[in-house]
């Protein structure tokens, strides 16, 4: 086991946070892993994947570990469908190059979202129509505290928008060691949300194909989105909230003009980033932290903000919001 002191994290979350672990170190293994977990018991631990779903508000008086486990396999297939086995610290946007330069169909639409493949199902990546719940098998985790190896179906993880029982009910007694994925073999178009296929169109694509509507999606995104490389964020900061019927009658006599999308039939969602941006955050700046300037989801930091002033923002944010809309809106990041 090699632990480091005193470490800097500042280059392991996606928003540059230059807080400190007390200690780090990095698995490539479950057995790796269960030996660390062995001989570091009772010392309080964060599982750290990509970095791109956490701030750091202050430094971390523990164990940060480094999920690393490398590898992608085709371990089976069928006439219709292909299954993926993903180690968890293999890099998102890499596995769905991958599956993108074979032709294997269904998370072309989650193309560029950052973060590692191991906490996709934790909290139901999605974007463009497209939900890890959609194209998930299973998941082999385990448990912390009794070091067992366990594995988890479509059903039994409960997903939910971006929800699963690892965000709740499990939080923190399981570590994800690698994902299985179901992709058709013969792919399923799905460019019916957002600015797809206007995008496609200026593409000049003639054939439509997944790699077409991957390139398409990173094309919206990088135009919508800062590079964390360039700017600290780590991707939309809020959920959009899910409200009834009645909420949103409500919602409409305070302003008429409010969209929103229907789910059920006494479900709908309304976009955070418009509920944000009326309230006159986008592109607001304070010292280092800010609202990011194309679109209002994304908080950023500019350079030297800490923590504490990014989740700062993100309450006078959330508390602008519910003074004029009543709707109190939900962090996506997890905060530590």
């Amino acid at each position: 086991m090699n632990l480091t002191e005193n470490f800097s994290l500042k280059n392991y979350n996606t928003f540059r946070i230059d807080a400190y672990a007390k200690y780090f170190g990095e698995f490539f293994s479950a057995d790796s892993l269960i030996e660390i977990l062995r001989e570091t018991k009772n010392i309080q631990k964060l599982i750290l994947g990509g970095g791109s779903n956490i701030l750091f508000t202050q430094n971390f008086d523990g164990i940060i570990l480094k999920n690393s486990i490398p590898g992608i396999n085709v371990i089976n297939d069928d006439d219709e469908y292909v299954y993926i086995k993903a180690g968890a610290g293999v890099n998102w946007h890499q596995f769905v190059m991958y599956c993108v330069s074979r032709n294997f169909g269904g998370v072309e639409n989650l193309s560029l979202i950052p973060g590692n493949t191991g906490a996709s199902p934790m909290q139901n990546i999605g974007a463009y129509g497209t939900e890890i719940k959609d194209v998930f098998f299973e998941l082999e985790a385990l448990h912390i505290e009794e070091n067992s190896l366990q594995k988890f179906n479509n059903t039994e993880c409960g997903f939910g928008y971006r929800d699963s029982v690892f965000k709740k009910k499990y939080k923190g007694q399981f570590v994800i060691l690698n994902v299985t994925f179901r992709l058709k073999k013969n792919p399923v178009f799905n460019i019916s949300y957002g600015a797809i296929e206007e995008e496609l169109k200026k593409m000049d694509v003639e054939k439509l194909s997944i790699k077409a509507i991957s390139d398409a999606v990173i094309n919206i995104r990088k135009s919508k989105l800062p590079d964390p490389e360039l700017i600290g964020n780590a991707g939309s900061f809020f959920k959009n909230p899910e409200i009834d019927s009645h909420a949103l009658d409500e919602l409409t006599r305070i302003d008429a003009s409010v969209p929103n999308y229907k789910i059920d039939d006494d479900t709908f969602k309304i976009p955070a980033g418009w509920l944000i941006e009326e309230r006159g955050w986008k592109g607001y700046r304070k010292g280092d932290a800010g609202c990011y300037q194309k679109q209002a989801l994304v908080l950023v930091n500019y350079g030297q903000a800490n923590g504490k002033e990014i989740y700062d923002l993100s309450q006078e944010i959330k508390h602008s919001v519910f003074e004029k809309f009543r709707i109190s809106l939900e962090r996506e990041v997890n905060i530590v």
